[in-house]
């Protein structure tokens, strides 16, 4: 059973989450926090020591899953269920983790002045793997002969989206919230554009 300690902090980093998502880091104030949370200002400052140790936290907590995400390019041998696996992570993150995911591109816009050295050297490794692995499967003629570069520029840009531009769909849609179905029905057709669009072969049978 999580301690008070870890029930509080995890409430306060997702609280955080809504409001920096909503107002930004710069117009958002701790207090702001505090009443969404349902907690005194001092608790904040308690666990976090200022709002930008506490902004810190929040991009951190969505660093993880984003890494985690590229793990199919080197666990499968395959590009198909590779991209097909990548694809649904993205899509998964996007829906867990909406909140996190447009402070995340906020952060980016602005040229990511609070992400740690540490986090950028990770997501920039793993993202220089996996589009190595992608121009080996090309090379190999697995698939097209696609700028790998622009590939995964390309997923990103569709699967983020359902977090960082909800509003827009949500105005489109007529929703007032998207279902799993709609996470699920986005996943399948992304992933159809992209391996038809790269002409991805079939799963290959060593002989």
């Amino acid at each position: 059973m999580a301690s008070i300690r870890e029930r509080n902090k995890r409430l306060i980093i997702k609280t955080a989450c809504q409001v920096f998502a909503d107002t930004g880091f710069a117009a958002t104030k701790t207090s702001d926090i505090a009443d969404k949370a349902g907690l005194p200002k001092a608790n904040i400052y308690y666990y976090f020591k200022s709002k930008e140790a506490l902004y810190r936290a929040v991009l951190e907590s969505i660093i993880e899953p984003l890494l985690q995400a590229y793990a199919p390019f080197h666990r499968e041998e395959e590009p198909e269920l590779a991209l097909r696996a990548y694809i649904k992570a993205k899509v998964r993150i996007s829906r867990e983790h909406a909140d996190a995911s447009k402070v995340f591109a906020s952060e980016i816009m602005h040229g990511a002045p609070h992400l740690s050295a540490d986090s950028l050297e990770q997501l920039k490794t793993e993202a220089e793997r996996s589009i190595e692995r992608l121009r080996q499967w090309i090379a190999d003629g697995r698939m097209a002969a696609v700028d790998p570069q622009h590939l995964m520029f390309t997923i990103w840009a569709s699967t983020q989206t359902y977090a960082d531009f909800d509003w827009q769909i949500l105005e489109v849609t007529g929703r007032k919230k998207l279902q799993a179905r709609d996470y699920d029905t986005a996943a399948e057709l992304i992933t159809r554009l992209v391996l038809k669009g790269c002409e991805v072969q079939p799963e290959h049978n060593s002989v």
